[in-house]
Protein backbone atom coordinates (compact mmCIF):
# COMPACT_ATOMS: atom_id res chain seq x y z
CA UNK A 1 0.00 0.00 0.00
CA UNK A 2 0.87 3.61 -1.13
CA UNK A 3 -0.66 6.12 1.11
CA UNK A 4 0.06 9.56 2.21
CA UNK A 5 -2.38 12.04 4.38
CA UNK A 6 -4.21 14.22 1.72
CA UNK A 7 -6.55 16.55 4.03
CA UNK A 8 -7.02 16.56 7.93
CA UNK A 9 -10.58 18.62 8.72
CA UNK A 10 -10.61 20.62 11.79
CA UNK A 11 -13.59 22.52 12.47
CA UNK A 12 -14.61 26.35 12.63
CA UNK A 13 -16.81 28.43 14.16
CA UNK A 14 -16.54 32.03 12.22
CA UNK A 15 -14.86 31.29 8.74
CA UNK A 16 -13.50 34.64 8.57
CA UNK A 17 -11.61 34.37 11.91
CA UNK A 18 -10.57 30.87 10.61
CA UNK A 19 -9.30 32.71 7.53
CA UNK A 20 -7.44 35.29 8.96
CA UNK A 21 -5.69 33.01 11.69
CA UNK A 22 -4.62 30.17 8.54
CA UNK A 23 -3.98 32.27 5.63
CA UNK A 24 -2.82 35.67 7.18
CA UNK A 25 -1.03 34.37 10.31
CA UNK A 26 0.12 30.95 9.75
CA UNK A 27 0.81 32.06 5.94
CA UNK A 28 -1.27 28.93 4.40
CA UNK A 29 -2.40 29.15 0.87
CA UNK A 30 -6.78 28.76 -0.03
CA UNK A 31 -7.38 25.93 -1.80
CA UNK A 32 -11.21 26.44 -2.08
CA UNK A 33 -13.87 28.49 -0.07
CA UNK A 34 -17.46 26.90 -0.65
CA UNK A 35 -20.79 27.58 0.40
CA UNK A 36 -21.89 30.67 2.23
CA UNK A 37 -21.88 32.16 6.02
CA UNK A 38 -20.94 30.24 8.61
CA UNK A 39 -21.91 27.28 6.65
CA UNK A 40 -18.19 27.31 4.39
CA UNK A 41 -15.80 24.70 3.78
CA UNK A 42 -12.66 26.37 3.58
CA UNK A 43 -9.62 24.25 2.30
CA UNK A 44 -6.03 25.50 3.38
CA UNK A 45 -2.81 24.15 3.00
CA UNK A 46 1.16 25.29 2.82
CA UNK A 47 2.34 26.97 0.04
CA UNK A 48 4.12 25.01 -2.46
CA UNK A 49 2.79 21.55 -0.91
CA UNK A 50 -0.44 20.45 -2.63
CA UNK A 51 -0.54 17.19 -1.56
CA UNK A 52 -1.48 18.26 2.01
CA UNK A 53 -4.86 20.39 3.31
CA UNK A 54 -6.70 21.80 5.84
CA UNK A 55 -10.42 21.13 5.69
CA UNK A 56 -11.80 23.83 7.96
CA UNK A 57 -15.45 22.81 7.96
CA UNK A 58 -18.11 23.85 10.06
CA UNK A 59 -19.41 21.57 13.34
CA UNK A 60 -21.69 18.89 13.64
CA UNK A 61 -23.37 19.38 10.30
CA UNK A 62 -23.76 15.96 9.35
CA UNK A 63 -27.89 15.02 9.72
CA UNK A 64 -27.01 11.77 11.94
CA UNK A 65 -25.85 13.78 14.70
CA UNK A 66 -28.44 14.59 17.43
CA UNK A 67 -28.92 17.79 19.40
CA UNK A 68 -27.05 16.74 22.08
CA UNK A 69 -24.53 15.47 20.59
CA UNK A 70 -24.00 18.78 18.68
CA UNK A 71 -24.31 20.36 22.53
CA UNK A 72 -21.35 18.29 23.20
CA UNK A 73 -18.83 19.22 20.53
CA UNK A 74 -19.77 22.55 20.76
CA UNK A 75 -18.74 22.36 24.65
CA UNK A 76 -15.17 20.49 23.49
CA UNK A 77 -14.60 23.02 20.77
CA UNK A 78 -15.35 25.92 23.64
CA UNK A 79 -12.70 24.65 26.19
CA UNK A 80 -10.59 23.37 23.18
CA UNK A 81 -10.52 19.87 23.43
CA UNK A 82 -12.23 18.86 20.32
CA UNK A 83 -9.63 19.50 17.02
CA UNK A 84 -6.23 19.65 16.88
CA UNK A 85 -3.15 19.76 14.85
CA UNK A 86 0.99 19.41 14.67
CA UNK A 87 2.71 21.06 12.14
CA UNK A 88 6.10 21.37 11.42
CA UNK A 89 8.62 23.95 11.41
CA UNK A 90 12.73 24.24 10.67
CA UNK A 91 12.51 28.02 12.79
CA UNK A 92 10.62 27.10 15.49
CA UNK A 93 11.22 30.57 17.60
CA UNK A 94 10.74 32.81 14.28
CA UNK A 95 7.40 30.84 13.55
CA UNK A 96 6.20 31.35 17.44
CA UNK A 97 7.69 34.96 16.45
CA UNK A 98 5.09 35.66 13.82
CA UNK A 99 2.00 33.91 15.04
CA UNK A 100 2.54 36.28 18.69
CA UNK A 101 2.75 38.72 16.63
CA UNK A 102 -0.31 38.17 14.75
CA UNK A 103 -2.36 38.18 18.28
CA UNK A 104 -2.56 34.00 17.76
CA UNK A 105 -3.49 32.69 21.39
CA UNK A 106 -0.46 31.63 22.98
CA UNK A 107 -1.05 28.35 24.82
CA UNK A 108 2.60 27.22 24.84
CA UNK A 109 5.96 28.80 24.32
CA UNK A 110 8.75 26.97 22.70
CA UNK A 111 9.32 24.09 25.39
CA UNK A 112 11.98 21.60 25.46
CA UNK A 113 9.84 18.68 26.17
CA UNK A 114 10.70 15.40 27.85
CA UNK A 115 9.61 13.50 25.12
CA UNK A 116 12.60 14.97 23.20
CA UNK A 117 11.10 17.25 21.29
CA UNK A 118 11.18 21.33 21.12
CA UNK A 119 7.66 22.65 20.11
CA UNK A 120 5.09 25.64 21.17
CA UNK A 121 0.76 25.71 21.03
CA UNK A 122 -1.32 28.13 19.78
CA UNK A 123 -5.24 28.03 19.84
CA UNK A 124 -6.95 28.88 16.29
CA UNK A 125 -10.36 31.09 16.34
CA UNK A 126 -12.04 28.28 16.88
CA UNK A 127 -10.43 27.24 19.76
CA UNK A 128 -8.48 24.13 18.02
CA UNK A 129 -4.94 23.33 19.55
CA UNK A 130 -1.95 24.26 17.19
CA UNK A 131 1.09 22.87 17.72
CA UNK A 132 3.73 23.41 15.95
CA UNK A 133 7.46 21.50 16.71
CA UNK A 134 11.24 21.93 15.31
CA UNK A 135 12.27 19.83 12.72
CA UNK A 136 15.97 19.18 11.77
Amino acid sequence: MDLTIHTTVLPHTDPEASLAFWRDTLGFEVRTDVGRGAMRWITVGPAGRPGTSVLLAPPAVDPGITDDERRTIAEMMAKGTYGWILLATEDLDGTFDRLQAGDAEVVQEPTEQPYGVRDCAFRDPAGNLVRIQQTG
